[in-house]
C-alpha cells in the first residue's frame, strides 16, 4: 500500500472513531442516554420567575449532559428581566447548577427606567408594579443623586414623611416632593443642612390652626424659608 493510501486509510479510521464522540458532544446522539435530569437553582429568587428560567434552559439542555454549553445557558439567562449575574456548572452525571443574583431596584429613574442599588440603569420590566420613589437627573449624575437620596431620606422619615420624587436640575438645584405631597425647593448650596433645619419644624408647621395643608416650602433663603398653604379643610356639616 502506498504511503498516500495508508494516510487516507488512517484518516478515515480516526474519523470513524471520533465521529461518535463529536456526535455526543454536539447533541446529535446521546441526549436520551445522558440527559440533564436536574436543574438546581442555588439562590433564593424574589423578582426572577423560575418558570422563565426553566423555559430559557430547556432548549439548550435537550442534547444531553455532554452537549450543554454553560456559556450559552449563561447568555440566555442574562437576557431575562431582573437577572444581574449568572454562574452555570455541569455536575456529572445529570445535574446543571445555576447561581443567579438579581438586580435590586432602588428607585425609578425618569419615565421608563429603574436604577439599581449600585447605580445601574435598566428598563422597567413588563408588569412591574412596585411603588418606588422617582429620581430625575442627567444620567451622568446617578451616583450623586443616589447618595443625596440616601442622606435626606432618614431626615424625612423622622418627621413622619418619605421621598416621593427627587429632581436635580441641569444647574444642580434640588427639588423634593414628599409622600404627603409637600414640594420643597432646596437649591444647590447647603441643601442638606437646610432640609435638616426645616424638618425639625415640619411637625409643628403641619399643626396649622386653620387646618390648611402645607403645599410648598422654599428653603433657598439665607435666614429662613417661604411657605405656601392650601385651602383650609372643612369638616363635613352635620344634618
Amino acid at each position: 500500500m502506498s504511503p498516500l493510501l495508508r494516510l487516507v486509510a488512517w484518516s478515515l479510521a480516526l474519523g470513524l472513531l471520533a465521529l461518535p464522540v463529536v456526535a455526543v458532544v454536539q447533541g446529535w446522539i446521546g441526549g436520551e442516554r445522558w440527559p440533564i435530569r436536574t436543574l438546581a437553582l442555588q439562590a433564593p429568587l424574589k423578582l426572577v420567575d423560575e418558570a422563565s428560567i426553566h423555559a430559557a434552559v430547556q432548549p439548550l439542555a435537550g442534547g444531553g449532559f455532554f452537549a450543554v454549553d454553560p456559556d450559552a445557558v449563561r447568555a440566555a439567562l442574562l437576557a431575562l428581566p431582573w437577572v444581574d449575574t449568572v454562574e452555570v456548572r455541569k455536575r456529572w452525571p445529570d445535574r446543571l447548577e445555576v447561581r443567579l443574583t438579581e438586580l435590586r431596584p432602588h428607585a425609578r429613574w425618569g419615565e421608563d427606567r429603574l436604577v439599581s442599588e449600585d447605580g445601574r440603569l435598566f428598563p422597567v420590566p413588563a408588569g412591574f408594579a412596585l411603588h418606588l420613589p422617582r429620581l430625575d437627573a442627567a444620567d451622568g449624575r446617578v451616583a450623586e443623586v443616589l447618595a443625596f437620596h440616601r442622606e435626606l431620606r432618614p431626615l424625612l422619615l423622622r418627621a413622619g414623611d418619605d421621598v416621593e420624587r427627587l429632581e436635580q436640575s441641569a444647574r444642580g438645584g434640588w427639588t423634593l416632593t414628599t409622600r404627603a405631597g409637600l414640594q420643597v425647593e432646596l437649591g444647590r448650596a447647603e441643601a442638606l443642612p437646610r432640609l435638616s433645619r426645616f424638618v425639625r419644624l415640619l411637625p409643628a408647621l403641619r399643626r396649622d390652626p386653620q387646618q390648611r395643608p402645607l403645599l410648598r416650602a422654599d428653603l433657598r433663603y439665607t435666614n429662613g424659608f417661604a411657605l405656601a398653604w392650601g385651602e383650609p379643610s372643612r369638616a363635613p356639616s352635620s344634618t
